[in-house]
């Protein structure tokens, strides 16, 4: 399974990290990432304030599954998009990111 982590800090990293360890992922990318991350994974250039960098992002890579960590790009809805799509991804949609802002 390939595995696409979304954002740059130490939560994505923790995550990246973490889905390395699994049996079952094949491939970890994570966009845009940093130097910390990119011993762990495939860092791809991307603008988490924009869905369209994402979903860009998201065809290059082609992933089984997408993981958001940043709140930016889910308040700008690039959960709902990806679902749109059929894509498979983990996280709230904008509405319900509501909840937390």
């Amino acid at each position: 399974m390939k595995v696409l982590v979304i954002g740059s800090g130490g939560r994505e990293h923790a995550l990246v990290w973490k889905l390395r360890q699994s049996p079952r992922v094949t491939q970890v990318y994570c966009a845009p990432g940093n130097g910390g991350i990119a011993a762990e994974a495939e860092c791809l250039a991307a603008d988490i304030k924009s869905v369209d960098s994402l979903v860009a992002v998201a065809l290059q890579a082609r992933p089984d599954l997408t993981v958001i960590g940043p709140e930016m790009p889910l308040t700008q809805g690039v959960v709902d998009e990806f679902t749109r799509r059929g894509w498979p991804v983990f996280g709230p949609t904008k509405a319900a990111t509501r909840l937390e802002s």
